[in-house]
């Protein structure tokens, strides 16, 4: 479960549509229990991704079985939120962009 969390991690730089994310400037943890936690920086359209915690505007927990289901369409995140299996920190604001980078 967890390897499939990381490759997500390790792919997400090349698979986000630069046109999606232009003119977006946020930053984000993803805690994802049981994989790791890594900080995602988007910055017009550049997305860099770092293994590990930075500050970040918002911070994003969930187990590795909800993120994978969210990762790949499984699971709507609104609902996981609502539900307790998503939690945010920080500016939901720059949450909800995060729809961009799925």
């Amino acid at each position: 479960m967890s390897e499939t969390v990381k490759q997500f991690f390790a792919e997400l730089e090349s698979k986000v549509d630069p046109a999606k994310t232009a003119g977006m400037n946020n930053s984000y943890v993803f805690d994802v229990d049981g994989a790791g936690q890594w900080t995602v920086r988007v910055n017009d359209g550049q997305v860099k991704v770092n293994e590990g915690v930075e500050q970040a505007d918002v911070t994003i927990s969930a187990s590795a079985d909800t993120f994978e289901r969210i990762a790949n369409g499984q699971q709507n995140p609104t609902t996981a939120y609502m539900t307790g299996k998503l939690k945010v920190k920080g500016d939901m604001g720059a949450a909800m962009k995060l729809q961009k980078l799925f």
